[in-house]
């Protein structure tokens, strides 16, 4: 484990009390450099949305922690957010909250299938999102008249899909 994902890991060890005590869910929590500066970012939620409010409440909470335990040896930016609309499927909690909503997914190696007597090959898919098997590790994503099932460790991205 690099000395960057210890870092993730400590941070979730910290800020998951402070997530229960307010019923919150852990999204994810990164440590990337962007623009020459490292950020530590914690992405919640909670049924409903997350709120300004709860978003300062946590990243004082983190913060002090942080403050407390001060492993991290870089300077860093700390940064507690909501995971937006278009964040990507992690956990399974992500897959099944989202059965029967469009998806779009990406995939790492194009698929290949026959339809009509014509050969087609894609990676990138638009479908309806109709089962998750986290035993497996296995999901199925519905087209108008077929259905595809994918293995989680092939999935490049996968998120809801929105039109705008």
């Amino acid at each position: 484990m690099s000395k960057h994902q210890e870092y993730e890991k400590k941070t979730e060890q910290l800020i998951l009390p402070v997530l229960e005590k307010y019923q919150y869910e852990l999204v994810d929590v990164e440590f990337v450099k962007e623009a020459g500066s490292w950020h530590l970012r914690a992405y919640i939620d909670k049924p409903g949305g997350i709120t300004i409010d709860d978003l300062t409440v946590v990243n004082h909470e983190l913060s002090d922690l942080l403050d407390e335990n001060d492993f991290i040896e870089e300077s860093y930016i700390l940064e507690v957010s909501s995971p937006g609309l278009l964040r990507p499927f992690r956990k399974p909690k992500d897959f099944q909250r989202n059965l029967g909503k469009d998806v779009e997914m990406k995939l790492f190696s194009p698929v290949t299938w026959e339809e009509k007597g014509k050969k087609y090959s894609d990676k990138e898919f638009i479908g309806v999102l109709k089962g998750y098997d986290e035993e497996s590790a296995e999901v199925t994503i519905g087209f108008e008249d077929r259905e595809m099932r994918v293995q989680v460790k092939d999935i490049a991205l996968i998120r809801q899909y929105v039109t705008f």
